[in-house]
């Protein structure tokens, strides 16, 4: 079993002044953070979800990823700056710190937040102690889960756009 690695998040946000809403993670995986992209693992199905929803073109570089949000007035960032975790496994997080949402939320129109998947949400209401809407992970881990049930899931940030 790995031992636990202290992670700094290793990007920027993605936002603009016309994001309307904010799609956080927990803290991006040894795969994202190699590909230095959110959600860069090529089974992790969030980048397949969001351009079906989107009825965009499924973004194949980094560079497209970035525009498909923009374009659709979408913050990404994690809730986490920082944590010690074994692997990519969200449940071995310890001594988390939290990032400063405000770089977005004071520059940006945001209506609506969403945390994907269940550590994710807790940790963003425990720190901020603000209500989020839970949308599943789409880790190749969370495999209970169809990417229908996923794509049905994911339709509600459309009425925040």
């Amino acid at each position: 079993m790995k031992n636990f690695e202290l992670i700094n998040h290793p990007f920027e946000p993605i936002f603009d002044k016309n994001s309307k809403i904010l799609i956080l993670g927990s803290m991006p995986s040894e795969m994202s953070r190699k590909a230095n992209m959110y959600y860069g693992n090529p089974k992790n199905r969030f980048w397949k979800v969001l351009s079906i929803i989107l009825n965009s073109p499924y973004p194949e570089t980094n560079e497209d990823k970035i525009n498909l949000v923009k374009k659709n007035h979408i913050a990404l960032w994690d809730v986490l700056s920082s944590c010690e975790i074994r692997g990519a496994s969200d449940s071995s997080i310890k001594n988390p710190t939290i990032n400063d949402f405000k770089i977005i939320t004071d520059n940006a129109k945001i209506k609506a937040v969403f945390t994907l998947g269940k550590t994710a949400t807790n940790l963003y209401q425990k720190y901020t102690g603000e209500k989020s809407i839970y949308l599943p992970s789409t880790s190749p881990a969370n495999c209970a889960i169809t990417e229908t049930e996923l794509i049905n899931q994911f339709r509600q940030i459309l009425q925040y756009l």
